[in-house]
């Protein structure tokens, strides 16, 4: 049933030994309260034409209650050229935050830690990284979620939200934290585990990576996933997300929900992207994907043209298949074809997550 746990373990290693009881293993990067908090932030955007012309300006309420909290795990940005990061806020961490999580405080309250991750350094020189390295990543990220449950939360239900390393730290910590214990399943209103190959016994909606928490099918579902990766043609067999390990490929797949209709079929993402250029040396791949940005006064933008989605498993590959439309760009698969589009994955849809999110949180509180 869970034989594909001893890979997902491989990659974490959980069975590494434990750090000493003083050793640190996280900071807060997005916390209520904290100064400098780069979760909060106005969230007006300029909807673009495909000229790059201002058609007008959009608006977001600002937070209201925030019935639920977010636990946020960002992808793998460090720039330091250690295996493993250290425990520093560097602005690529905060420009994560800004793209990715910023958008969810209408609903939530955002909680994010700084954990040691593998760097890029790191994950592009996998034969210097070793099980402590993995194991490094994950604890600080677990060390986090024991702290917000103890000191933050107070029984409140949650969201996870993970993007890449994020997504596989957060695959485990379900798996280990969550699946498995009832109540904590009760608090669990989804987790959006995006780029990062949450895997599903085929066919089914569950039983690979988590025997109890099932994949997301309707907007109002709860206690459930969201997960895919996007690419706008066949992946190629090489790829990195969409395909099942080969040692569970008869029995597993890859889980791909569509954002915009989680009940099958093509519908069009609501995307935002952040009006800055992201820092560091992954911002030279995420600028080039993004293409230049327009000078619009807003602090986000929406990207002009239309883009539909659809899971597809042509070629074997499980993933959220991406057509443009309208004067919408092409994006070119970055760092290659078999990235896909990972680098858009969560800005091309995150205005159907932070929707979907909002629709989950008033489920939740009606069967309250």
């Amino acid at each position: 049933m869970r034989s594909h746990r001893v890979l997902l373990l491989g990659l974490l290693a959980l069975a590494a030994a434990a750090p000493a009881a003083d050793a640190k293993t996280f900071e807060w990067l997005c916390r209520p309260g904290l100064q400098d908090n780069p979760c909060t932030g106005p969230l007006t955007a300029s909807v673009l034409s495909p000229a790059n012309k201002v058609l007008r300006t959009e608006r977001t309420p600002a937070p209201g209650g925030q019935p639920i909290d977010c636990f946020y795990v960002y992808p793998t940005v460090s720039s330091q050229p250690t295996v493993n990061a250290d425990l520093s806020t560097d602005p690529e961490q905060i420009a994560s935050a800004q793209q990715q999580a910023q958008r969810f405080k209408t609903n939530c309250k955002i909680y994010a830690p700084i954990y040691r991750q593998l760097t890029i350094a790191g994950i592009f020189d996998p034969d210097n990284v070793t099980e402590e390295n993995r194991a490094i990543a994950y604890r600080g990220v677990r060390d986090a979620w024991r702290s917000f449950l103890r000191n933050d939360s107070k029984g409140r239900p949650f969201v996870l939200i993970g993007h890449s390393q994020g997504t596989f730290v957060l695959r485990e910590l379900i798996a280990e934290e969550i699946d498995e214990r009832p109540a904590m399943r009760k608090r669990m209103v989804s987790a959006l585990l995006i780029g990062g190959n949450v895997l599903v016994r085929k066919g089914k909606d569950a039983g690979g990576d988590f025997a109890n928490v099932p994949a997301c099918r309707r907007p109002a579902q709860i206690g459930c996933v969201v997960a895919y990766s996007m690419f706008d043609a066949v992946p190629p067999q090489d790829s990195r997300f969409g395909r099942a390990p080969a040692a569970d490929a008869d029995s597993l797949e890859v889980l791909c929900t569509n954002p915009a209709a989680l009940g099958g079929g093509s519908a069009r993402l609501d995307g935002y992207a952040f009006a800055a250029e992201f820092p560091g040396t992954l911002g030279v791949a995420v600028n080039a994907f993004v293409g230049p940005l327009p000078d619009v006064g807003a602090p986000w933008i929406v990207p002009p043209g239309r883009y539909d989605a659809r899971c597809s498993s042509a070629g074997g590959a499980d993933v959220l298949r991406v057509t443009p439309s309208r004067g919408a760009r092409d994006f070119v698969p970055s760092p290659d074809a078999g990235w896909g589009w990972h680098l858009g994955d969560m800005n091309l849809a995150l205005g159907n997550l932070s929707k979907l999110v909002a629709r989950q949180a008033a489920a939740y509180a009606a069967r309250s």
